[in-house]
Protein backbone atom coordinates (compact mmCIF):
# COMPACT_ATOMS: atom_id res chain seq x y z
CA UNK A 1 0.00 0.00 0.00
CA UNK A 2 1.49 3.25 -1.02
CA UNK A 3 2.18 5.96 1.64
CA UNK A 4 -0.81 8.46 0.16
CA UNK A 5 -3.73 5.37 0.37
CA UNK A 6 -1.97 4.51 3.30
CA UNK A 7 -2.29 8.23 4.88
CA UNK A 8 -5.79 8.27 3.32
CA UNK A 9 -7.51 5.17 5.12
CA UNK A 10 -6.53 6.52 8.37
CA UNK A 11 -8.14 9.67 8.53
CA UNK A 12 -10.75 8.11 6.97
CA UNK A 13 -10.66 5.90 9.88
CA UNK A 14 -10.22 8.61 12.77
CA UNK A 15 -13.09 10.54 11.30
CA UNK A 16 -15.47 7.37 11.28
CA UNK A 17 -14.13 7.20 14.99
CA UNK A 18 -15.00 11.22 15.76
CA UNK A 19 -19.19 10.74 14.93
CA UNK A 20 -19.19 7.86 17.08
CA UNK A 21 -20.32 8.69 20.25
CA UNK A 22 -18.47 7.80 23.48
CA UNK A 23 -21.04 4.82 24.69
CA UNK A 24 -21.31 3.71 21.04
CA UNK A 25 -16.73 3.43 21.33
CA UNK A 26 -17.40 1.92 24.64
CA UNK A 27 -19.77 -1.45 22.95
CA UNK A 28 -18.01 -1.60 20.18
CA UNK A 29 -14.82 -2.07 22.15
CA UNK A 30 -16.31 -4.51 24.39
CA UNK A 31 -17.70 -6.14 21.48
CA UNK A 32 -14.32 -6.40 20.06
CA UNK A 33 -12.93 -7.34 23.60
CA UNK A 34 -15.51 -10.40 23.49
CA UNK A 35 -14.63 -10.96 19.64
CA UNK A 36 -10.34 -11.72 20.49
CA UNK A 37 -11.31 -13.66 23.19
CA UNK A 38 -13.45 -16.58 21.77
CA UNK A 39 -10.55 -16.40 18.61
CA UNK A 40 -8.23 -16.85 21.10
CA UNK A 41 -9.85 -19.68 22.81
CA UNK A 42 -10.67 -21.15 19.28
CA UNK A 43 -6.89 -20.98 18.23
CA UNK A 44 -5.53 -22.94 21.53
CA UNK A 45 -8.22 -25.49 20.94
CA UNK A 46 -7.20 -26.25 16.92
CA UNK A 47 -3.37 -26.54 18.51
CA UNK A 48 -4.63 -29.02 20.83
CA UNK A 49 -2.70 -26.92 24.07
CA UNK A 50 -5.11 -27.82 25.94
CA UNK A 51 -5.19 -31.39 25.46
CA UNK A 52 -1.77 -31.89 25.73
CA UNK A 53 0.57 -29.25 27.58
CA UNK A 54 -2.72 -28.79 30.54
CA UNK A 55 -3.06 -32.78 30.86
CA UNK A 56 0.70 -33.46 31.48
CA UNK A 57 1.10 -30.10 34.04
CA UNK A 58 -2.02 -31.38 35.82
CA UNK A 59 -0.13 -34.64 36.31
CA UNK A 60 2.60 -33.27 37.54
CA UNK A 61 1.01 -30.91 40.18
CA UNK A 62 -1.36 -33.51 40.73
CA UNK A 63 -4.18 -31.49 40.57
CA UNK A 64 -7.69 -31.55 39.35
CA UNK A 65 -8.65 -28.38 38.08
CA UNK A 66 -8.43 -27.29 35.18
CA UNK A 67 -5.32 -25.10 34.70
CA UNK A 68 -6.14 -23.47 30.70
CA UNK A 69 -7.15 -20.20 32.47
CA UNK A 70 -3.63 -20.19 34.69
CA UNK A 71 -1.35 -21.06 32.16
CA UNK A 72 -3.11 -18.76 29.15
CA UNK A 73 -2.43 -16.26 32.26
CA UNK A 74 1.65 -16.60 32.50
CA UNK A 75 1.54 -16.88 28.87
CA UNK A 76 -0.77 -13.51 28.60
CA UNK A 77 -0.58 -11.48 31.60
CA UNK A 78 -1.65 -8.38 30.00
CA UNK A 79 -4.66 -10.05 28.51
CA UNK A 80 -5.86 -9.99 32.14
CA UNK A 81 -5.05 -6.42 32.55
CA UNK A 82 -2.14 -7.08 34.63
CA UNK A 83 1.60 -6.54 33.44
CA UNK A 84 3.59 -9.60 35.93
CA UNK A 85 2.03 -12.80 36.82
CA UNK A 86 2.18 -11.93 40.15
CA UNK A 87 0.38 -9.12 39.66
CA UNK A 88 -2.51 -11.37 37.95
CA UNK A 89 -2.32 -13.49 40.94
CA UNK A 90 -3.34 -10.61 43.43
CA UNK A 91 -6.21 -9.83 40.61
CA UNK A 92 -7.40 -12.83 40.36
CA UNK A 93 -7.33 -14.28 43.53
CA UNK A 94 -4.74 -17.32 42.92
CA UNK A 95 -2.07 -18.64 44.88
CA UNK A 96 1.13 -16.34 44.50
CA UNK A 97 3.33 -19.27 43.87
CA UNK A 98 1.32 -20.81 41.73
CA UNK A 99 3.50 -19.13 38.52
CA UNK A 100 6.45 -20.47 39.76
CA UNK A 101 5.13 -23.64 40.51
CA UNK A 102 3.84 -23.96 37.05
CA UNK A 103 6.68 -23.23 35.44
CA UNK A 104 8.85 -25.95 37.77
CA UNK A 105 6.17 -28.31 36.62
CA UNK A 106 8.24 -30.03 33.81
CA UNK A 107 12.24 -29.97 33.09
CA UNK A 108 14.00 -28.07 30.48
CA UNK A 109 13.87 -30.94 28.43
CA UNK A 110 10.51 -31.33 28.33
CA UNK A 111 9.99 -27.51 27.77
CA UNK A 112 11.83 -27.74 24.69
CA UNK A 113 10.36 -31.12 23.36
CA UNK A 114 6.96 -29.14 23.42
CA UNK A 115 7.79 -26.38 21.48
CA UNK A 116 9.51 -28.39 19.22
CA UNK A 117 6.37 -30.71 18.45
CA UNK A 118 4.07 -27.73 18.40
CA UNK A 119 6.64 -26.50 15.52
CA UNK A 120 6.26 -30.18 13.28
CA UNK A 121 2.44 -30.88 14.10
CA UNK A 122 1.80 -27.05 12.64
CA UNK A 123 4.22 -27.33 9.94
CA UNK A 124 4.14 -30.91 8.67
CA UNK A 125 0.06 -30.72 7.37
CA UNK A 126 0.71 -27.46 5.93
CA UNK A 127 3.48 -28.89 4.16
CA UNK A 128 1.70 -31.80 2.44
CA UNK A 129 -1.23 -29.86 1.71
CA UNK A 130 0.35 -27.15 -0.01
CA UNK A 131 2.67 -30.10 -1.93
CA UNK A 132 -0.16 -31.11 -3.72
CA UNK A 133 -1.22 -27.80 -5.06
CA UNK A 134 0.24 -26.28 -8.54
CA UNK A 135 3.56 -24.29 -8.71
CA UNK A 136 1.97 -20.93 -8.37
CA UNK A 137 -0.05 -21.70 -4.94
CA UNK A 138 3.25 -23.41 -3.79
CA UNK A 139 5.53 -20.37 -4.84
CA UNK A 140 3.18 -18.24 -2.36
CA UNK A 141 3.87 -20.44 0.60
CA UNK A 142 7.99 -21.21 0.18
CA UNK A 143 9.44 -21.60 3.59
CA UNK A 144 12.27 -19.49 4.73
CA UNK A 145 14.72 -20.29 8.12
CA UNK A 146 15.46 -17.38 9.98
CA UNK A 147 17.52 -16.91 12.92
CA UNK A 148 18.40 -14.75 15.35
CA UNK A 149 19.70 -13.44 18.49
CA UNK A 150 18.80 -11.66 21.86
CA UNK A 151 19.72 -10.53 25.20
CA UNK A 152 16.16 -10.80 27.29
CA UNK A 153 17.21 -8.08 30.37
CA UNK A 154 16.96 -10.06 33.54
CA UNK A 155 16.36 -7.73 36.51
CA UNK A 156 16.58 -8.70 40.05
CA UNK A 157 18.91 -12.07 41.29
CA UNK A 158 20.99 -13.11 38.47
CA UNK A 159 20.75 -17.12 37.47
CA UNK A 160 23.71 -19.02 35.93
CA UNK A 161 22.22 -18.25 32.87
CA UNK A 162 22.85 -14.44 33.16
CA UNK A 163 25.88 -12.76 31.02
CA UNK A 164 26.75 -10.10 29.35
CA UNK A 165 25.87 -9.37 25.86
CA UNK A 166 25.24 -6.36 23.35
CA UNK A 167 21.36 -5.59 22.73
CA UNK A 168 20.75 -4.60 19.25
CA UNK A 169 17.21 -2.98 20.64
CA UNK A 170 18.95 -0.38 23.41
CA UNK A 171 22.22 -0.43 21.62
CA UNK A 172 24.75 -1.26 24.44
CA UNK A 173 26.02 -4.24 26.54
CA UNK A 174 23.69 -5.02 29.34
CA UNK A 175 23.06 -7.88 31.67
CA UNK A 176 20.80 -10.17 30.64
CA UNK A 177 19.67 -14.22 29.07
CA UNK A 178 21.40 -14.47 25.79
CA UNK A 179 18.53 -16.77 23.42
CA UNK A 180 18.72 -18.29 20.24
CA UNK A 181 15.49 -18.46 18.52
CA UNK A 182 15.09 -19.91 15.48
CA UNK A 183 11.89 -19.78 12.82
CA UNK A 184 9.82 -20.52 9.83
CA UNK A 185 8.57 -17.62 7.95
CA UNK A 186 6.05 -19.25 5.00
CA UNK A 187 5.13 -17.21 2.32
CA UNK A 188 5.17 -13.18 2.58
CA UNK A 189 4.48 -13.91 6.16
CA UNK A 190 1.52 -15.57 6.47
CA UNK A 191 2.51 -17.23 9.31
CA UNK A 192 5.71 -17.66 11.33
CA UNK A 193 6.40 -20.66 13.69
CA UNK A 194 8.76 -20.92 16.21
CA UNK A 195 10.44 -24.57 16.21
CA UNK A 196 13.87 -24.14 18.44
CA UNK A 197 15.31 -21.92 20.89
CA UNK A 198 18.62 -22.09 22.76
CA UNK A 199 19.71 -20.09 25.64
CA UNK A 200 23.53 -19.72 25.68
CA UNK A 201 25.14 -20.42 29.20
CA UNK A 202 27.73 -17.34 29.31
CA UNK A 203 30.09 -19.21 32.02
CA UNK A 204 29.93 -22.87 32.35
CA UNK A 205 31.36 -24.78 34.93
CA UNK A 206 33.12 -27.93 34.99
CA UNK A 207 33.83 -30.60 31.80
CA UNK A 208 30.83 -29.11 29.62
CA UNK A 209 33.02 -25.62 29.03
CA UNK A 210 33.69 -23.98 27.38
CA UNK A 211 29.84 -22.98 26.07
CA UNK A 212 28.74 -23.86 22.50
CA UNK A 213 28.89 -20.37 20.83
CA UNK A 214 25.77 -19.00 18.26
CA UNK A 215 27.04 -20.40 15.61
CA UNK A 216 27.45 -24.05 16.66
CA UNK A 217 24.11 -23.85 18.42
CA UNK A 218 22.08 -22.55 14.88
CA UNK A 219 23.87 -25.17 13.19
CA UNK A 220 22.49 -27.65 15.42
CA UNK A 221 19.09 -26.36 15.39
CA UNK A 222 18.66 -26.04 12.07
CA UNK A 223 20.17 -30.02 11.91
CA UNK A 224 17.57 -31.13 13.91
CA UNK A 225 14.69 -29.34 12.83
CA UNK A 226 15.15 -30.69 9.20
CA UNK A 227 16.11 -33.66 10.30
CA UNK A 228 12.89 -34.07 12.10
CA UNK A 229 10.94 -32.93 9.55
CA UNK A 230 12.67 -35.79 7.24
CA UNK A 231 12.09 -38.43 9.79
CA UNK A 232 7.94 -37.03 9.11
CA UNK A 233 8.44 -38.14 5.19
CA UNK A 234 8.53 -34.64 3.97
CA UNK A 235 10.53 -33.98 0.67
CA UNK A 236 11.49 -30.55 1.39
CA UNK A 237 13.47 -28.26 -1.66
CA UNK A 238 16.71 -26.77 -0.40
CA UNK A 239 16.46 -24.58 2.54
CA UNK A 240 16.62 -20.68 1.87
CA UNK A 241 18.28 -19.65 6.00
CA UNK A 242 18.44 -15.81 6.58
CA UNK A 243 20.42 -14.56 9.54
CA UNK A 244 21.86 -11.31 10.21
CA UNK A 245 25.89 -10.10 9.93
CA UNK A 246 26.79 -11.82 13.28
CA UNK A 247 25.94 -15.67 11.48
CA UNK A 248 28.22 -14.55 8.57
CA UNK A 249 30.59 -17.43 8.99
CA UNK A 250 32.27 -19.47 6.02
CA UNK A 251 32.40 -22.97 7.71
CA UNK A 252 28.57 -22.36 8.56
CA UNK A 253 27.50 -21.19 5.34
CA UNK A 254 29.45 -23.99 3.61
CA UNK A 255 28.16 -26.58 6.15
CA UNK A 256 24.46 -25.20 5.13
CA UNK A 257 25.38 -25.86 1.48
CA UNK A 258 26.99 -29.18 1.32
CA UNK A 259 24.99 -31.06 4.05
CA UNK A 260 21.47 -29.40 3.09
CA UNK A 261 22.31 -27.95 -0.50
CA UNK A 262 20.49 -24.89 0.43
CA UNK A 263 21.66 -21.24 1.19
CA UNK A 264 22.16 -19.36 4.23
CA UNK A 265 21.82 -15.44 3.58
CA UNK A 266 23.09 -12.72 5.18
CA UNK A 267 23.38 -8.96 5.17
CA UNK A 268 27.68 -8.38 4.13
CA UNK A 269 30.08 -5.99 6.40
CA UNK A 270 31.89 -2.89 4.89
CA UNK A 271 35.05 -4.73 5.96
CA UNK A 272 35.01 -7.18 3.65
CA UNK A 273 36.98 -7.95 0.42
CA UNK A 274 35.78 -9.40 -3.21
CA UNK A 275 37.56 -9.82 -6.47
CA UNK A 276 34.53 -9.21 -9.06
CA UNK A 277 34.59 -11.09 -12.62
CA UNK A 278 36.18 -8.55 -14.47
CA UNK A 279 39.18 -8.64 -12.36
CA UNK A 280 38.21 -5.26 -10.03
CA UNK A 281 39.42 -5.42 -6.30
CA UNK A 282 36.86 -3.86 -4.19
CA UNK A 283 35.55 -3.89 -0.38
CA UNK A 284 32.21 -3.78 0.98
CA UNK A 285 32.89 -0.42 1.65
CA UNK A 286 32.66 0.08 -2.33
CA UNK A 287 29.32 -1.59 -2.26
CA UNK A 288 27.29 1.38 -0.08
CA UNK A 289 28.66 4.06 -1.98
CA UNK A 290 29.79 3.22 -5.17
CA UNK A 291 28.29 3.76 -8.52
CA UNK A 292 27.34 0.72 -10.50
CA UNK A 293 24.56 -0.34 -13.41
CA UNK A 294 21.49 -0.22 -11.24
CA UNK A 295 18.47 -2.39 -12.38
CA UNK A 296 14.86 -1.55 -11.34
CA UNK A 297 13.56 -4.37 -9.04
CA UNK A 298 10.38 -5.86 -10.46
CA UNK A 299 8.22 -6.23 -8.38
CA UNK A 300 8.56 -3.57 -6.04
CA UNK A 301 8.63 0.49 -7.38
CA UNK A 302 11.40 2.47 -6.67
CA UNK A 303 13.82 -0.14 -5.59
CA UNK A 304 16.70 -0.79 -7.31
CA UNK A 305 19.76 -3.54 -7.56
CA UNK A 306 22.48 -4.93 -8.74
CA UNK A 307 23.81 -8.70 -8.77
CA UNK A 308 27.05 -9.56 -8.89
CA UNK A 309 29.84 -12.64 -9.11
CA UNK A 310 32.60 -12.52 -7.04
CA UNK A 311 35.21 -14.23 -5.73
CA UNK A 312 36.11 -13.49 -1.65
CA UNK A 313 39.38 -15.20 0.19
CA UNK A 314 37.39 -15.94 3.02
CA UNK A 315 34.17 -17.12 1.31
CA UNK A 316 35.12 -18.49 -2.23
CA UNK A 317 32.89 -18.24 -4.90
CA UNK A 318 30.01 -15.69 -3.90
CA UNK A 319 26.28 -14.20 -4.97
CA UNK A 320 26.56 -10.38 -3.67
CA UNK A 321 23.21 -8.21 -4.02
CA UNK A 322 23.48 -4.22 -3.75
CA UNK A 323 19.89 -3.23 -3.14
CA UNK A 324 19.24 0.48 -2.75
CA UNK A 325 15.44 2.01 -1.99
CA UNK A 326 14.50 5.44 -1.48
CA UNK A 327 14.36 6.04 2.66
CA UNK A 328 16.89 3.59 3.43
CA UNK A 329 20.42 2.87 3.81
CA UNK A 330 22.23 1.13 1.02
CA UNK A 331 23.03 -2.56 1.82
CA UNK A 332 24.56 -5.53 0.41
CA UNK A 333 23.83 -9.21 0.50
CA UNK A 334 25.83 -12.19 0.46
CA UNK A 335 25.84 -15.55 -0.06
CA UNK A 336 28.01 -18.70 -1.76
CA UNK A 337 27.42 -18.73 -5.11
CA UNK A 338 23.85 -19.39 -6.02
CA UNK A 339 21.78 -19.57 -9.14
CA UNK A 340 18.72 -17.71 -7.42
CA UNK A 341 18.33 -14.23 -9.13
CA UNK A 342 18.33 -10.74 -7.05
CA UNK A 343 14.56 -10.31 -6.55
CA UNK A 344 14.40 -13.97 -5.54
CA UNK A 345 17.01 -13.30 -2.70
CA UNK A 346 15.58 -9.77 -1.62
CA UNK A 347 12.55 -11.03 -1.05
CA UNK A 348 14.00 -14.03 1.21
CA UNK A 349 15.88 -11.30 2.80
CA UNK A 350 12.50 -9.22 3.55
CA UNK A 351 10.90 -12.43 5.39
CA UNK A 352 14.07 -12.55 7.55
CA UNK A 353 12.63 -9.12 9.62
CA UNK A 354 9.43 -11.24 10.56
CA UNK A 355 11.66 -12.76 13.70
CA UNK A 356 12.16 -9.21 14.71
CA UNK A 357 8.72 -8.69 14.79
CA UNK A 358 8.45 -12.18 17.13
CA UNK A 359 11.07 -10.58 19.80
CA UNK A 360 9.09 -7.48 19.60
CA UNK A 361 6.23 -9.64 20.70
CA UNK A 362 8.10 -11.62 22.86
CA UNK A 363 9.44 -8.64 24.81
CA UNK A 364 7.20 -5.91 24.58
CA UNK A 365 2.93 -7.17 24.23
CA UNK A 366 4.22 -10.33 26.24
CA UNK A 367 6.14 -8.88 28.88
CA UNK A 368 8.99 -11.79 28.71
CA UNK A 369 11.37 -9.57 30.33
CA UNK A 370 8.59 -8.48 33.46
CA UNK A 371 9.11 -12.42 34.82
CA UNK A 372 11.05 -13.20 37.82
CA UNK A 373 12.19 -16.97 37.84
CA UNK A 374 14.67 -18.43 39.83
CA UNK A 375 15.96 -21.78 37.73
CA UNK A 376 16.81 -22.58 34.81
CA UNK A 377 13.95 -25.05 34.09
CA UNK A 378 11.64 -22.24 34.99
CA UNK A 379 12.81 -20.18 32.66
CA UNK A 380 12.58 -22.68 30.08
CA UNK A 381 9.44 -22.98 31.12
CA UNK A 382 8.92 -19.10 31.16
CA UNK A 383 10.39 -18.61 27.71
CA UNK A 384 8.73 -21.40 25.91
CA UNK A 385 5.49 -20.50 26.99
CA UNK A 386 5.48 -16.65 25.99
CA UNK A 387 6.78 -18.24 22.45
CA UNK A 388 3.59 -20.46 22.17
CA UNK A 389 1.65 -17.23 23.14
CA UNK A 390 3.47 -15.18 20.29
CA UNK A 391 2.19 -17.77 17.94
CA UNK A 392 -1.22 -17.92 19.56
CA UNK A 393 -1.59 -14.46 19.03
CA UNK A 394 -0.35 -14.55 15.42
CA UNK A 395 -2.16 -17.52 14.52
CA UNK A 396 -5.25 -15.74 16.46
CA UNK A 397 -4.86 -12.66 13.94
CA UNK A 398 -3.51 -13.95 10.49
CA UNK A 399 -5.12 -17.69 10.80
CA UNK A 400 -8.72 -17.26 12.28
CA UNK A 401 -9.46 -13.03 12.46
CA UNK A 402 -7.98 -13.33 8.83
CA UNK A 403 -6.26 -9.95 9.47
CA UNK A 404 -9.38 -8.43 10.96
CA UNK A 405 -7.99 -7.54 14.12
CA UNK A 406 -3.57 -7.51 14.43
CA UNK A 407 -1.97 -8.59 17.44
CA UNK A 408 -2.01 -5.20 19.20
CA UNK A 409 -5.78 -4.73 18.80
CA UNK A 410 -6.08 -8.14 20.52
CA UNK A 411 -3.80 -7.45 23.43
CA UNK A 412 -4.90 -3.85 23.92
CA UNK A 413 -8.75 -4.76 23.61
CA UNK A 414 -8.40 -7.83 26.00
CA UNK A 415 -6.13 -5.56 28.54
CA UNK A 416 -8.13 -2.88 28.80
CA UNK A 417 -11.56 -4.76 29.02
CA UNK A 418 -11.13 -8.14 30.98
CA UNK A 419 -13.58 -7.03 33.29
CA UNK A 420 -16.14 -7.14 30.34
CA UNK A 421 -15.08 -10.69 28.75
CA UNK A 422 -16.96 -14.06 29.67
CA UNK A 423 -14.70 -16.81 28.54
CA UNK A 424 -15.09 -19.64 31.41
CA UNK A 425 -12.43 -22.16 29.88
CA UNK A 426 -10.04 -19.24 30.34
CA UNK A 427 -11.08 -18.04 33.66
CA UNK A 428 -12.52 -15.06 32.48
CA UNK A 429 -15.53 -13.86 33.71
CA UNK A 430 -17.45 -10.72 32.87
CA UNK A 431 -17.48 -8.07 36.13
CA UNK A 432 -19.28 -5.58 34.75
Amino acid sequence: MSQAKRYARKQAKARQRRRLNAQERLDRDRRQAQQAAEALHQALEELGLPETLVSEIEGRLQSQQKLLGKIVGVMFPALFGCRTPSELCRVRGWDKNWPSRLLHALPKRSWLKRLRRLGLEVLVPLWRHVATKGAATQSRWQWTWAVDDSVFRKYGEELSLVGHGWSGQQHRVLAGIDGLLLVVVIGDGKLVVPVDVAIRRPNPVGAGGPCRDKLRWAQTMIDERLAALRNRGLELPPPVCTADTWFSDSKFMTHVRQKHQGTLLVEGKTTYSFTLSDGRHVHGHDFLHGQWPWRDHPWEPWVRYVRLQAKSPTYGDVTVVIVDEPGQDRFYLLCLETTLSGPQLIRRWRRRHWIEFVFRVLKHLLATESGQVHSEDAYYGHLVLRLMGSFVLFYTSRVICKGRLTMEEIIFSLKHYWRFVDMEPLELQALS
